[in-house]
């Protein structure tokens, strides 16, 4: 069991910055509507609250996308060392144009189900299925499923 990283998909910066930038305006927006021009008192509090979420996704999309996520022999896991998912338990790869997949990025579909986990910008995890991509390098992202696929095939002969 080694622990070198063999594939790494890092943020891109630019598309980072504008995704949490646009979730921060829209949810300052959202208030500033609420409390300059206050409509209904349900509708103040519908527009408060959910401007309140947008900045609470932008914060933790913030927080998600200092990190990246790295492919070793026997995990693919982020920065922080977390697991996103064993490769021998890894099932199928799809990265097709109709594939429901983050921008950027391609889906993987495990033997078991995992706990549910969310890391705006970056991947999350839904039972079987895990997105990687988002606001990450295309490149990189391709190169690390390229290689999943690679393994897939060669652990099947």
């Amino acid at each position: 069991m080694s622990d070198e990283i063999h594939a790494r998909i890092e943020v891109s910066q630019p598309r980072r910055w504008f995704g949490v930038g646009m979730l921060l305006f829209l949810g300052a927006l959202l208030i500033y509507v609420a409390l300059a021009t206050p409509p209904t008192f349900e509708w103040q509090i519908f527009l408060i609250v959910t401007g309140a979420g947008a900045l609470w996704i932008g914060d933790k999309m913030r927080r998600a996308t200092a990190g990246s996520i790295e492919m070793t022999d026997d995990v693919i896991r982020d920065h922080n060392g977390g697991l996103i998912a064993r490769l021998d338990e890894i099932e199928n790869v799809e990265r097709g144009f109709l594939a429901f997949k983050p921008s950027n990025g391609f889906l993987i579909k495990t033997r078991t189900p995992g706990p549910r986990r969310w890391e705006p910008g970056l991947w999350w995890r839904v039972g079987r299925r895990i997105g990687v991509g988002g606001v990450t390098s295309a490149s990189q992202a391709k190169i690390m499923s390229d290689m999943i696929s690679a393994r897939l095939i060669m652990s099947r002969e």
